[in-house]
């Protein structure tokens, strides 16, 4: 069994609380739009890592990580992308990702909206944790946490905070 905390628009910041949050996980997932470098290390040396760089992400980040990632965890293939869309309205580049094989869990980011939804067409979970950082049109930052056994995903739980809350915290 695992336990993964998935994270995705940082933007360059990375509330305290997540690192709370995220403590009791095995790997941490971040589904890119990073803002800088400096916050891709400070997780990468925090927690086992695997991430995809964001529309918003300069050549820095992106010669750190690739666009696309697919992996198996227990018995699960993920592909994690940053602008993946959702069930009925998949970005092209995920269609495309189709062709080669349907994973059982796709991550992505981008909408900054907290989304999880089964696609029942395809027999795939689809996770977006919105944005756990401070920069966007969103009012709630968020993040995901959840437990991985074989082919079980289970124990799902959901960080937020109000956006103004995380505004005063200088960043570590």
């Amino acid at each position: 069994m695992i336990k993964v905390g998935i994270l995705s628009d940082t933007h360059g910041f990375i509330p305290d609380a997540l690192f709370t949050f995220f403590e009791q996980c095995d790997e941490i997932w971040h589904a890119g739009d990073w803002g800088d470098l400096e916050t891709f290390q400070k997780l990468q040396e925090f927690k086992k890592l695997r991430t995809v760089w964001g529309n918003i992400d300069g050549r820095e980040v992106r010669l750190e990580m690739p666009e696309i990632n697919r992996f198996t965890v227990e018995e699960l293939e993920v592909c994690m992308l940053h602008i993946g869309g959702y069930p009925d309205k998949y970005s092209p580049q995920f269609r495309k990702e189709l062709l080669k094989g349907k994973p059982d869990v796709m991550i992505c980011g981008h909408s900054h909206i907290l989304k999880v939804m089964r696609d029942k067409k395809i027999g795939l979970m689809h996770f977006n944790p919105g944005a756990a950082g401070i920069k966007g049109f969103h009012q709630v930052c968020t993040a995901l946490r959840l437990n991985i056994d074989g082919k079980r995903m289970f124990d799902l739980e959901v960080w937020e905070v109000p956006r103004n809350q995380l505004l005063v915290q200088p960043n570590k």
